[in-house]
């Protein structure tokens, strides 16, 4: 393996938690090609050599937002929306009676799909859920996709990807060549840069994490010490999604598995932690 690929790799790892294979070294140059030739790097190896410093933090974004996957589409994989509807969100709503509030957090929600999924599910139980505060925190490494998500305007094939008809005339408009959220969705959601890396004590206690199809990009210490910062970060009784591929080995002290698509739950907080196979 080349020794400026495996630099880059391991800063990558360190600033993000993303774990590149050691034969990925084409794919990350044609990702990186058009930031050399923005930022004026006639060559990989002043691109890492730079990378690795603490200098432009803008070049860094643009490293990170080049490097990471942002494959996501509305209501991805169906099932995960359908249990949280019929299963977890009666459970909270009966939990949290008393409070009647209720905290979501889309953990890697890319370009912003699946935070607009959830909102559009929560609308729908609206008469379920009239006079809750409902709070929904959506979250990314890249800021491009941050930026796209806030924007909240999609193709048509982005639209026509886990939407029905019904949903896109209710919860979107037409504009110029493209579908945008309407307002009054698009304000349900915060959405703000963020790194799982990071310390998430600013943010809060939650009832309901999704962090589906990002920790598979981990390396196993990286996936570890976010699964028990995300472990902490969960209510009581709290829900975690992960991706229904991110497989897990049990027994844990921290989580119990609810169903097959994916979704666990807190148990009593101890140690060791939950494990990723």
């Amino acid at each position: 393996m080349n020794l400026v690929f495996a630099r880059f790799r391991r800063r990558l790892a360190a600033l993000t938690g993303i774990a590149l294979d050691a034969d990925r070294q084409y794919l990350a140059e044609s990702r990186l090609a058009p930031v050399m030739r923005a930022h004026g790097y006639d060559s990989f190896a002043h691109l890492v050599e730079a990378f690795e410093g603490h200098g432009n933090p803008l070049f860094q974004r643009d490293v990170i937002d080049a490097m990471t996957t942002n494959e996501t589409l509305f209501f991805r994989d169906r099932t995960p929306f359908e249990t949280f509807r019929s299963k977890v969100l009666p459970d909270l709503i009966a939990a949290r009676a008393h409070e009647r509030r209720l905290r979501f957090w889309c953990a890697a929600c890319s370009t912003g799909q699946e935070a607009y999924s959830l909102a559009m599910t929560l609308d729908q139980d609206a008469t379920a859920l009239r006079g809750w505060s409902l709070e929904i925190l959506a979250t990314d490494l890249s800021t491009a996709a941050i930026d796209a998500a806030r924007n909240g305007s999609y193709s048509q094939f982005e639209v026509q990807r886990g939407l029905s008809t019904s949903q896109l005339l209710r919860y979107f408009h037409r504009r110029e060549e493209a579908w945008r959220v309407n307002e009054h969705l698009r304000a349900r959601i915060d959405f703000r840069d963020f790194n799982l890396l990071s310390d998430y004590s600013e943010l809060g206690a939650f009832d309901v994490i999704f962090c589906r199809n990002v920790l598979m990009y981990f390396d196993s210490e990286n996936k570890q010490a976010v699964l028990g910062r995300l472990s902490n970060a969960l209510s009581d009784g709290g829900y975690l999604y992960l991706g229904a591929a991110e497989a897990t080995s049990e027994p844990n002290a921290y989580f119990t598995k609810v169903s097959e698509d994916g979704l666990w739950r807190t148990r009593r907080r101890a140690s060791p932690q939950l494990r990723l196979a």
